[in-house]
């Protein structure tokens, strides 16, 4: 596998919880190489956005020019833009590279902040037309949906936020977001975050209609700056692997709720994401070992054993199973012998566990049917030809975060 090459074009965010920073952590986690353009400057931390300057058109062009021309790309992702006159001409050198565009419409910062005015929004329509998806928030979509002529959207952005309860209503069926994709022939990724209600549900729509959708529970937290720019950067760089379309955003909206279950705490407002504890978490191309259960004859004496080797306790069901976490990812549990009759036993996480079965069934293993655990994962046991005990599963977050972490 070759490293994808991602180029971002975007904003630079002086307190690291979104913009570029976001994006250049987002795509190295995923094991991309990240290279930029950066189309503005801003004075930010977590409470607001305090300054911005906008990158002159000419050395916006320039970074793209001189990343392409050397290294090469194979996906772009677009946030801020800057300007109108930016827009335009990211349009012209980036409309023959023939690669993936994943194009975020970011108006305004999670704290409120507007970061695009009218005449900006307005030439966002020729992005989105090259854009191989568009990922806006429930209020970027309303404005979007109106005509893209300035005087129509000025009201959307003027002030210090758009008013994300009028979309959020407007926005409950994919009317809006066929419409949009209709008129741009490009599908839409309509985010619900912005929505009410406990469960977060986002819709891949095209211009026929609902092409997928994900509900997921809402993590209650308030560490969510730089979501979006995360989740686009996360697509575009399985894009750039050859995934198809709705695996690429089941992968991203993976790898952005473990960030934001990650989150470092820092700030007094809307707090970055813990991009860099998401290391080993599914679902990914291949199988990964990622998980141990060893039995244990002595409770006390065993989670002593395993912390004073520096592995932090994230789940204790005392005295018969606990798990801990490595500073790598890596959990390892300990269960009672009369409930691990197989001993040791080494977990693989699977991106597609079905196929994975499929594929050792046709080398004559026998592998057990998956089976969904209380637990929340998707297991399937077998042995390998040594006897050695394995279980190929599907957890994602449920693995180092299950509803019972310890605080």
């Amino acid at each position: 596998m070759t490293t994808p090459r991602i180029l971002i074009i975007a904003g630079s965010d002086s307190g690291g919880g979104a913009g570029i920073q976001a994006d250049i952590k987002t795509v190295t986690m995923l094991g991309g190489h990240a290279m930029t353009a950066i189309t503005a400057i801003t004075a930010q931390n977590t409470m607001g956005v305090q300054a911005v300057m906008p990158v002159p058109t000419d050395i916006v062009v320039a970074q793209i020019e001189s990343c392409v021309s050397d290294i090469g790309v194979d996906a772009i992702k677009i946030g801020m833009i800057g300007s109108a006159e930016t827009a335009h001409a990211v349009a012209d050198v980036i409309e023959a590279l023939g690669v993936p565009i994943v194009f975020d419409p970011v108006m305004v910062a999670t704290s409120g902040s507007v970061l695009a005015d009218a005449d900006t929004i307005a030439a966002f329509d020729r992005l989105m037309r090259l854009a191989t998806l568009v990922t806006p928030n429930l209020p970027e979509l309303a404005a979007l949906s109106l005509s893209v002529r300035p005087e129509r959207v000025e009201g959307r952005v003027a002030g210090a936020a758009l008013d994300a309860r009028a979309s959020t209503r407007s926005a409950r069926t994919a009317g809006e977001a066929e419409a949009l994709a209709a008129r741009i022939c490009t599908p839409i990724l309509a985010k619900g975050g912005h929505a009410d209600g406990d469960t977060l549900t986002d819709r891949l729509v095209g211009p026929d209609g609902e092409i997928a959708r994900w509900n997921s529970p809402r993590i209650a937290t308030r560490h969510t700056h730089g979501t979006g720019c995360t989740l686009a950067s996360a697509i575009a760089t399985e894009l750039a692997r050859g995934a198809p379309l709705p695996h690429a955003i089941a992968r991203a909206r993976s790898f952005v709720r473990l960030a934001m279950l990650g989150a470092p705490g820092f700030g007094g407002g809307h707090g970055p994401m813990g991009h860099h504890t998401v290391r080993l978490d599914g679902p990914r191309p291949a199988p990964t070992p990622n998980q141990i259960t060893l039995p244990l004859t002595n409770f006390a004496a065993s989670a002593a054993f395993y912390e004073a080797l520096g592995l932090t306790r994230i789940v204790d069901a005392a005295p018969r199973y606990a798990r801990f976490e490595s500073e790598g990812g890596v959990t390892l549990s300990i269960e009672a012998t009369d409930e691990t009759p197989h001993g040791a036993m080494l977990y693989l996480e699977c991106d597609d566990l079905d196929a994975t079965v499929t594929a050792l069934r046709a080398t004559g293993a026998s592998v057990d049917d998956p089976v969904e655990q209380r637990w929340g994962w998707r297991e399937a046991r077998t042995r390998d030809p040594a006897g050695n005990a394995l279980c190929l599963y599907q957890a994602g977050e449920a693995r180092r975060f299950p509803a019972w972490r310890i605080a």
